[in-house]
């Protein structure tokens, strides 16, 4: 019996042609020239590195050219400008009429002190006074009744020397038709020379008694005038044991208890004018030899800034600080007049701006870690992929930027970041 086979199923295939070797070796190459023009510049990058820093780790900022602020920004704490404090003006015992935290209002009284012993002095000084005005008016009618005296006494002697006068011309005749004796004409003429010399005494006595009661009037005058001011002194003391409000504002704590015994120049409270704030400010020491009376700043609150100017420094310095006073601004540029910020409160906190100095057409760069790291002297400048230290020198520096004084130029891309991880090396492979 024959068996069947798959004889009948087998197809014939044509043999094919092989791949020509050369193809082969061609496409070789290619892959072979490809991978040699990207490794061969990543392994001279490399091998012309110290170090390689991946660019996530880094930030960078391009040099430019513009206006350069100088600035400072610092914490201010909200201080009232006016804030007076009141003392007492005398010993007494005091009555307030107001609590803390009460609204007041300029001339309001706050507090009265009972003084025993300065209004009694008050009474005394005035009892002296009225002595003094009634000395003065009496040494008045004196002068006047002396004056008449002396007035009397110059009529007197000029009647007498008028009579003197009369009998001498008519001893004169007399003696010229022999009528009376020579003796007779002597006496007549020295009774005439004896009233012009009382005559003349007695306007000089006139005239000298009326300066020395002029003089007496006058002594008298300045003593009660000594008096009045005297009398005008205490009375203002007793007039400011009712202590009033000097502005506007609220009452401040108290200093002592109602009803209590104080002293003289004793603080008692204090009065807090809501109308004209100031910001204090604590300026880093580094900062003090740069600053200057009249520099305009900014104070930002509630997402706005507000103009403003430092308006004092104090001269000493302590904590490595120097306190200073911002002062908002009250006429803007064209003039204009500025209100004060609303909502302002004591002892708030806020971000002051202090515009030291500005400069244009400055080469700058953002103010970065890169500062400190390399104190300034030293920028690790970006090109193709690779970091170069570079030797820079710095100038002025503000919160955000810092100026370029040489090193670099107008669009150089350096690190801004700190340089620590670099360790000094010349040269750095950034790995994108």
């Amino acid at each position: 019996m024959k068996i069947t086979d798959t004889s009948g199923q087998d197809v014939t295939l044509a043999t094919q042609k092989s791949v020509r070797p050369y193809v082969i070796i061609t496409v070789l190459f290619l892959l072979i020239v490809i991978a040699a023009l990207w490794v061969v510049p990543a392994m001279s990058k490399w091998s012309g590195s110290d170090s390689s820093v991946s660019a996530q780790r880094i930030r960078v900022a391009t040099v430019t050219r513009g206006d350069f602020t100088r600035d400072l920004s610092v914490q201010g704490q909200v201080v009232a400008a006016v804030s007076p404090k009141l003392y007492s003006p005398a010993q007494g015992t005091i009555t307030f009429e107001v609590d803390a935290g009460d609204s007041v209002r300029k001339g309001q009284v706050l507090a009265t002190i009972e003084s025993f012993e300065l209004a009694n002095q008050l009474k005394q000084e005035q009892a002296s006074l009225q002595e003094a005005e009634m000395a003065l008016d009496r040494e008045k009618i004196q002068a006047k009744k002396q004056a008449l005296e002396n007035q009397k006494a110059v009529d007197l002697a000029q009647v007498a020397l008028e009579a003197a006068d009369r009998e001498k011309r008519r001893a004169d005749k007399a003696y010229q038709s022999n009528s009376i004796s020579q003796i007779d004409f002597e006496k007549a003429q020295d009774d005439l020379k004896n009233a012009e010399l009382v005559h003349q005494h007695a306007v000089e006595d006139a005239a000298l008694n009326k300066e020395s009661l002029a003089f007496e009037i006058h002594t008298k005058a300045l003593q009660v005038e000594r008096q009045s001011l005297l009398v005008d002194e205490l009375s203002r003391k007793v007039e400011e044991l009712t202590m009033r409000s000097p502005v506007n504002g609220i009452v401040g704590n108290l200093a002592v208890q109602q009803k209590n015994q104080v002293t003289k120049n004793q603080p008692i409270l204090s009065v807090v004018d809501l109308s004209e704030f100031e910001l204090e400010v604590a300026i880093p020491e580094s900062y003090a030899d740069d600053l200057a009376i009249g520099m305009a700043a900014e104070v930002e609150l509630n997402g706005e800034s507000h103009r403003a100017a430092l308006v004092t420094i104090s001269p000493e310095i302590e904590n490595n600080q120097v306190t200073g006073r911002v002062r908002f601004a009250t006429l803007d540029d064209r003039g204009n007049t500025l209100t004060q910020p609303r909502g302002l409160r004591q002892n708030q906190r806020l971000t002051t701006r202090i515009l030291m100095e500005n400069k244009q057409d400055v080469l700058m760069v953002q103010r970065g870690q890169f500062l400190e790291s390399g104190s300034g002297r030293i920028a690790y400048l970006v090109r193709n992929g690779m970091a170069h230290k570079t030797a820079i020198t710095t100038g002025a520096r503000s919160l955000s930027s810092v100026e370029i004084l040489s090193g670099l130029a107008p669009g150089d891309t350096i690190v801004v970041s700190g340089t620590e991880q670099f360790n000094g090396a010349q040269t750095i492979q950034i790995n994108q």
